[in-house]
């Protein structure tokens, strides 16, 4: 059986809990996308794991892969592993490999992020600075630098006086250099420390698919983040949505495959863009205070706003999501009562979908449905029937509108703080 868990909105779904679930299931977990400006944080037993690139499951002492749809901070993996390792995780080459032909991100493009986001001035996407853009930007030209070619001195030389040569101009025009002797001995340094992992993680893959594996698909950040279907520019550089997978990983399609799509039960985003649903007063307020809305990597203050039925709807289409995980519904539980976005209005008409004109996205006023809120604790409730009536309300008019199954409710960071509404995970 093959699983995917993605996050429905604009990332910081809650992901991390269900994923550790399921990796404890799993035989196989897998990142597909992104890099390491996406984070997960993991409560097990009182210890907190932080991850930003390594699968989940390797907390859990699973098979862990980091696909060719991922880009790859060398320095930033072999310091995460090391962290991790003196936390007492067990990370060598038998439970976790990394695809050779994965593209690297380089110290340029750490800078070119920067100077590329300084200069869009008031335009800003809200970047995390990480070299995601750049770094995929030469992926698709055709000049990066993969893991593979660090085994190779000759051809890395070559490479990396060709790449810079690409970007002189910007550099000198911005007063920043690149020491290419020094940037070789580095990545041949951190290469004899990580060389270890490296394989041909598209065979591994498709030989466990064969043998009927339990393989987990983890996702990194929103659909709503997708460089194709999110909010266009401000999204990051990857395909966030589901089918990145076969790309990503080089894993062939298969039939019985389910998508776990991960929802909070209000929005919140962080960076710059589109937000329909955005509160801009004390609600907001609380929402962040409440939720602790502060990025994981970023530590930026996230945008908060009611939950959008228009937007989940839309990302659960293009995402084959089967089940939808509801997170956060403890930080509504003070609320006298409780919004929800059911449509929206740009100029004189009624849109049931979110368009991809940036110029109507900024005109758009959202249509609300007002719930009554229910005034007690749902923290920590392991069963449907004690929910408050009115969370319960709450949850199936979403469901509703959505079309779609809340089979799984969040009411704690705790994984015994969960609702399994339709045993679904104990059926895994």
């Amino acid at each position: 059986m093959f699983y995917t868990v993605i996050g429905t909105q604009w990332g910081d779904e809650g992901k991390g809990k269900i994923v550790d679930w399921l990796s404890s299931k799993a035989d196989v977990v897998v990142r597909f996308q992104g890099g390491n400006n996406a984070g997960h944080t993991l409560k097990i037993k009182e210890k907190i794991f932080k991850l930003n690139l390594l699968p989940s499951g390797i907390i859990r002492g699973k098979q862990c892969i980091i696909g060719n749809g991922v880009i790859l901070d060398p320095w930033a993996l072999e310091e995460e592993i090391q962290i991790l390792k003196k936390q007492g995780i067990v990370i060598n080459s038998k439970n976790l490999q990394i695809a050779e032909n994965i593209c690297l991100i380089l110290p340029l493009h750490i800078i070119l992020d920067e100077i590329n986001e300084k200069n869009r001035g008031e335009e800003k996407l809200g970047t995390t600075k990480k070299g995601i853009g750049p770094a995929y930007e030469d992926k698709i030209g055709r000049r990066a630098i993969r893991l593979c070619d660090l085994s190779d001195e000759k051809l890395l030389r070559k490479k990396i006086t060709n790449l810079i040569s690409f970007h002189s101009v910007r550099l000198i025009h911005f007063d920043k250099k690149i020491n290419e002797a020094d940037l070789i001995n580095k990545l041949l340094k951190v290469f004899n420390k990580i060389s270890q992992y490296l394989a041909p993680t598209w065979k591994i893959l498709n030989d466990y698919g064969k043998k009927e594996k339990i393989i987990l698909f983890e996702g990194a950040q929103g659909a709503l983040l997708d460089i194709d279907f999110g909010t266009y520019p401000f999204v990051t550089s990857s395909n966030t949505s589901s089918g990145q997978i076969f790309a990503g990983t080089g894993f062939g399609i298969k039939d019985n495959h389910q998508v776990f799509g991960i929802t909070k039960a209000y929005t919140t985003r962080v960076g710059s863009g589109p937000f329909p649903s955005e509160l801009f007063d004390e609600i907001g307020n609380y929402l962040v205070v409440k939720g602790k809305e502060f990025g994981t990597v970023t530590k930026r203050k996230r945008r908060c706003g009611w939950f959008d039925t228009i937007l989940v709807k839309q990302t659960v289409q293009i995402n084959g999501v089967s089940n939808i995980v509801l997170t956060k519904l403890d930080v509504l539980d003070e609320l006298n009562e409780i919004k929800i976005c059911v449509g929206y209005k740009i100029d004189n008409s009624n849109y049931d979908y979110l368009p991809f004109n940036e110029n109507l996205q900024q005109r758009i006023l959202p249509i609300y449905k007002i719930i009554p809120g229910w005034k007690s604790s749902t923290f920590g409730i392991t069963e449907w029937s004690d929910l408050p009536k009115n969370a319960q309300n709450y949850i199936n008019y979403i469901e509703e509108v959505i079309k779609t199954k809340i089979s799984i409710i969040s009411t704690g960071p705790e994984r015994s703080q969960t609702i399994d509404r339709n045993n679904i995970l104990s059926n895994i």
